[in-house]
């Protein structure tokens, strides 16, 4: 395995504007994230502008609280084979006979939030559409 390494503190800017698309998609302010996070409102808005990071247990709690691996938080890198834990707890609490069917939901629920077969991307905004 290869050794992913970011020279600096170069992995806030990323790790921020990530945060920012994923409190905005939420729909929570800075004020409101900053309070979930018991920090100041000053201290978060600098984490959103890749100033000043997050304790580990801070990331841990974001990283949950959104359902994304901390590679993704931190470094921008996806890992498919890292589930959100509630999606773990519900499988794992769904009796044997009922799983498939939780399996087909999902599929449907991952139908339904994808454009054209492709994932969506909170921090990507829609190109606008032409007018004619």
């Amino acid at each position: 395995m290869d050794t992913y390494y970011v020279q600096g503190d170069d992995y806030k800017k990323g790790m921020g504007k990530r945060l920012r698309a994923y409190r905005l998609e939420a729909n929570l302010t800075q004020d409101k994230m900053a309070e979930i996070l018991d920090v100041s409102l000053k201290h978060y808005s600098e984490v959103e502008r890749g100033i000043t990071g997050l304790s580990v247990e801070k990331l841990i709690f974001l990283s949950n609280y959104f359902g994304l691996s901390l590679d993704y938080l931190l470094k921008g890198e996806q890992n498919k084979d890292i589930l959100p834990f509630i999606l773990i707890d519900v499988y794992e609490s769904c009796p044997d006979e009922k799983k498939g069917h939780l399996l087909e939901l999902l599929k449907t629920l991952n139908k339904l939030v994808t454009a054209n077969g492709q994932p969506k991307n909170p921090s990507k905004k829609a190109a606008p559409k032409k007018k004619g």
